[in-house]
């Protein structure tokens, strides 16, 4: 799966981690200041939010993407030159430019907070009687039709690359496979690992690996947002005053939502892994069965369907405390932001606009924390794929295959 496509991954994977670990604290630490010898000024911290379309090529900004293509070039460069690998170019330069888009895009879903707030403090002004010129509100929503703009454009273009880049990883992979296809054809279902699995596997990377870098950029534009936003918010109910409410309170609201659907649904990963096997033999039965008369006998086929029938039956049982625990979650997000602003909403002490940007901040800190609680059933789907390929990464590097693949082998054997 991986082998296929990144360059050495044992090594590649363990690098980018260390690498963006280190670019991240560099531009933590003296980032700002490197950027300032060189000519782009850093943005005052009592500075107001930039509304509109300037907001993405301040000095700052400009900074950024400079500091960005430095770090991407000089870590392709290092692999290129020391591990060369047929497909490079995608594994590691377009996987860099997915992730700036992303990155990109969250800026733009940084860019309409900071226009919330002038935009509904103007929607107040005037319902609350003040004499308001009709032509600043449509200046500032001819603002947000400039902001949706780009944002349309981005996502475009985004999803466009994303679909070349995993087709491109699914050929890899189909590529890889068939080059070891003596070796990996005794394993059950293996036409249909290297043609739907490795399809499957393709398209639920396009979205699960995108939301998931979607969610990480989100955290890292929003949580400096959602900080001083917490500013404004000096109670929570039950509590009382603590130092970064909101931040806080996003955080442990999170992790409590994450940690719930995880423990639920830890059974699902396997039960799914099983099902695929269960479908497949039994499809395979019927196959030859076409072809070979004393194959697919009644017996055999009820036997077949009746695993197919008991594993379906157990799916079911977990997915229903699983889907009633993920929904009651869901239900209770809806309103949990508003629930921990209503001491600060009695006490009118914040505007409609910045009641807006801290609902907006919220709303993106908290679910980029739930990434998993929004994207639990497919991350299950992925692993059951993934356990099927590791048999085919298991037969070609003669490692012991799993029981249920053993278990296969020896009946065919037997036969």
């Amino acid at each position: 799966m991986f082998a296929s496509f990144f360059p050495n991954p044992r090594l590649f994977f363990p690098a980018i981690i260390l690498w963006s670990a280190v670019s991240v604290a560099v531009w933590y630490t003296i980032g700002p200041d490197v950027g300032q010898f060189f000519g782009f000024e850093k943005t005052a911290a009592d500075a107001a939010p930039i509304v509109g379309l300037h907001y993405f090529w301040t000095p700052e900004f400009l900074w950024f993407d400079v500091y960005f293509l430095f770090f991407v070039l000089t870590f392709a460069a290092f692999w290129m030159w020391a591990f060369p690998h047929k497909w490079q170019l995608w594994s590691i330069l377009v996987s860099a430019l997915i992730l700036y888009s992303t990155y990109f895009s969250v800026q733009i879903a940084v860019a309409v907070n900071n226009w919330r707030r002038p935009f509904f403090d103007v929607v107040q002004q005037a319902l609350s009687g003040t004499v308001t010129p009709a032509s600043e509100l449509y200046g500032l929503m001819f603002i947000f039709l400039q902001i949706a703009s780009m944002s349309i454009l981005v996502y475009v273009v985004t999803k466009f690359v994303v679909s070349h880049y995993v087709f491109r990883w699914r050929t890899a992979m189909n590529d890889y496979y068939m080059s070891k296809w003596s070796q990996v054809r005794v394993i059950e279902g293996a036409s249909q690992r290297v043609q739907e699995d490795t399809m499957r596997f393709a398209y639920i990377m396009e979205n699960l690996g995108v939301n998931m870098v979607d969610a990480v950029m989100t955290l890292f534009a929003f949580l400096p947002v959602l900080y001083v936003l917490s500013s404004h918010v000096t109670e929570l109910p039950i509590v009382g005053a603590i130092p970064a409410p909101l931040f806080i309170a996003a955080m442990i609201w999170s992790v409590f939502g994450t940690g719930l659907l995880a423990l639920v649904g830890i059974k699902l990963p396997g039960l799914e892994f099983r099902n695929q096997r269960v479908e497949a033999a039994y499809r395979k039965e019927l196959v030859y069965g076409e072809d070979d008369e004393t194959r697919a006998q009644p017996m055999t086929i009820n036997e077949l369907f009746s695993h197919v029938r008991k594993n379906y039956f157990r799916l079911y049982f977990n997915y229903l405390y699983f889907n009633v625990a993920r929904m009651l979650y869901i239900q209770a997000d809806g309103i949990f932001s508003y629930f921990i602003l209503i001491p600060t909403i009695i006490a009118g002490k914040i505007t409609f606009g910045i009641l807006q940007q801290i609902l907006t901040a919220f709303n993106q800190v908290s679910n980029s924390f739930q990434y998993l609680v929004n994207s639990w059933t497919t991350i299950v789907e992925l692993l059951s794929i993934y356990k099927r390929l590791r048999s085919f990464e298991a037969a070609i590097n003669d490692q012991p295959l799993p029981d249920i693949d053993s278990e296969y082998l020896a009946r065919q054997n037997a036969e």
